[in-house]
């Protein structure tokens, strides 16, 4: 439980109020930090841990992403601590560490963060949480060119989350990258809707969060150069939209995707780009003829339904997140793509697009968070700032 100790906010820490002019399309300087889309040539990249996690603890702002029958089902099962057992973490972590030697099998250089110990308690003048886990990087940090950008995330248990990466990110630092944080947000109570239920389908879309203060999860957020998409979801509101808008300033822009998911969380099972004009969607999730303009002049195909998935322990029942995580997919470069071997329809689907399908497997990950794209942080590509769309 949250004990609320103090009504008094939090202080903020401030990014840098204007970032440079945006430089040409054509040069770049060479940074340890460089990434300005989804899929050129991956050269560095952050995978997440799964050592010492826990399970979140119950709060308003969990059920806005996860079916409320499994997280009392994942709380139970990890008992008063919340600790996950060994039979839901050892298969998990395998898998894991068998991506990770993937990678690196394909000449990607490999970061990882420091380990954390979710189990201890920490608190603001508002309140007192534990931690949750350190397996999804995407979450914590969007990286634009040569800056890494914190974001303000709505989860209490998450607040810290970003500490496991300091030293990693200070190195890049020394070495050149810029490293900002958006405005720590204080998440009071006056954030979160306690009532909140789910919409159904006749109802208008509701979120957990209001637009009392800016938050946003950076796994909304997908970028195609000068160009980047964003859905509105229920750990991000308009105003972190807005404020990373502003950050970025008049050098990009960001186009926000309308989800007719009930429960929108992270952008990365809704669109998907694999390369320059080729956009992978989900069609349960997103109205064709409702997408921004600017991607009309894109090859634009629908992602197959998900193949149902036998062998992991909570595969029959799902997952913490989306059951289109068959989507959620890592570019290596624009021909090569790292997909879950228990989706032969996605593997297929691949082929039939003259892409070149990497199978592995990440089944056991679900109920830490997510898939390939999740646990990943894009650190640096052979990648150049462009404009993929017409004027």
């Amino acid at each position: 439980m949250y004990l609320d100790t103090a009504t008094a906010p939090a202080p903020a820490h401030v990014a840098p109020s204007v970032r440079p002019p945006a430089t040409g399309t054509s040069t770049e300087s060479r940074c340890v930090v460089n990434s300005h889309n989804e899929w050129d040539t991956l050269e560095e990249i952050v995978v997440g841990r799964l050592d010492k996690s826990v399970f979140p603890q119950r709060h308003p702002s969990i059920l806005g992403g996860a079916p409320k029958d499994l997280y009392l089902a994942l709380l139970l099962l990890g008992g008063r601590k919340r600790r996950p057992r060994k039979v839901f973490v050892e298969p998990a972590a395998k898998e894991l560490e068998d991506f990770v030697r993937l990678l690196e099998s394909e000449g990607v250089t490999v970061r990882r963060p420091e380990v954390m110990d979710h189990s201890r308690k920490y608190g603001t003048p508002q309140w007192k949480s534990k931690g949750c886990v350190t397996a999804c990087p995407r979450d914590c940090f969007l990286v634009v060119g040569d800056e890494i950008i914190e974001s303000p995330m709505s989860w209490r248990c998450r607040y810290f989350e970003p500490h496991a990466y300091y030293q990693l990110f200070k190195e890049y630092y020394d070495q050149g990258a810029r490293w900002t944080s958006a405005p720590k947000p204080p998440l009071r109570n006056t954030l979160y809707d306690k009532q909140y239920k789910i919409p159904k389908q006749d109802e208008p879309l509701r979120y957990v969060i209001n637009e009392s203060e800016i938050v946003f999860d950076a796994a909304d957020f997908i970028r195609c150069g000068r160009d980047i998409f964003v859905t509105r979801s229920n750990v991000t509101n308009l105003a972190g939209i807005n404020w990373l808008r502003r950050h970025l300033g008049d050098g990009y822009r960001i186009h926000e995707i309308e989800t007719l998911c009930r429960q929108p969380m992270h952008i990365d099972t809704t669109i998907v780009p694999l390369g320059p004009g080729k956009m992978m969607i989900n069609p349960k999730y997103v109205d064709r003829s409702r997408l921004p303009s600017i991607l009309n002049s894109w090859e634009i195909r629908e992602a197959p339904k998900p193949d149902k998935v036998r062998g992991g322990l909570f595969n029959e029942v799902g997952s913490m997140c989306s059951v289109w995580l068959n989507m959620n997919v890592l570019m290596l470069d624009p021909q090569r793509v790292v997909v879950d071997r228990s989706q032969p329809s996605m593997i297929q689907f691949f082929k039939d697009w003259g892409l070149t399908p990497i199978p592995c497997s990440l089944k056991f990950l679900g109920p830490f968070g997510g898939s390939f794209h999740c646990v990943t942080l894009d650190i640096r590509r052979k990648s150049t700032l462009q404009s993929y769309f017409q004027a």
